[in-house]
């Protein structure tokens, strides 16, 4: 009898997309130019978020952002409405996520040769959008307190994929069961180098420590990266 011949379609996928990852950090080294992936369910505030940090960090360093989403531009137009910063929208034709080269394409249509950090709203999926490096120097996730404390036990991989994860809409916390200890326990159980920073974007509690974080991760990453060169 005969057997037909398997072909492992995600491994090869895969591979190609990790090696075209390589090479976009590498070009996003010669630029001198910082990518964000910013990940997180819908509604969790990434946007919001953005908005925040954004105000402060345009005080110190040029800034751009990529909205990706399946359809429409809200996104996008609110934050060049509110904080008139460079600006792409990215449609992913119904793709849950973006890989390096749809991410290479948003940075060749946004233009980054003035810019000195770069924020990818990636689609809102907590499972897709960590499966695949988008190229970026630093993946975050955002956690709300609506979501639950127990978010990170239910889908570990974008927890143990990221860098840091903001805990958003701290000010909510008291109208819902929400233990902060609990959600760092289990952020850590995922991730034990994940840096954990809560903030609120109506209080703008927490904001000032982002912004300082974004400004001194920017500054390892140059003399980090330089080293395996």
């Amino acid at each position: 009898m005969k057997q037909a011949r398997t072909i492992l379609l995600n491994k090869g996928v895969c591979s190609d997309n990790d090696l075209a990852a390589c090479q976009l950090r590498d070009y996003l080294y010669e630029k001198n130019v910082f990518l964000v992936n910013v990940m997180s369910s819908p509604g969790a505030g990434k946007t919001s978020t953005l908005l925040s940090l954004i105000s402060e960090l345009k005080k110190d360093l040029r800034v751009g952002v990529m909205e990706a989403d399946i359809d429409s531009d809200v996104d996008a137009n609110k934050i060049l409405n509110e904080m008139d910063v460079k600006v792409v929208q990215l449609h992913t034709g119904g793709m849950c996520h973006l890989d390096a080269d749809m991410t290479k394409q948003g940075l060749d249509e946004l233009g980054i040769d003035d810019l000195d950090i770069v924020f990818l709203e990636n689609v809102g999926n907590l499972v897709c959008p960590a499966e695949f490096d988008t190229g970026a120097n630093m993946s975050i996730t955002i956690l709300s307190v609506p979501e639950g404390d127990d978010k990170p036990l239910k889908y570990p991989l974008i927890y143990e994929t990221c860098n840091l994860v903001i805990i958003s809409k701290i000010d909510a916390a008291p109208y819902f069961s929400f233990s902060l200890d609990k959600v760092t326990s289990n952020i850590k159980m995922r991730n034990q180098n994940a840096t954990i920073i809560p903030i609120s974007n109506v209080t703008k509690v927490g904001i000032k420590e982002l912004k300082d974080y974004f400004v001194s991760s920017r500054i390892d990453w140059r003399i980090n990266y330089a080293r395996t060169k």
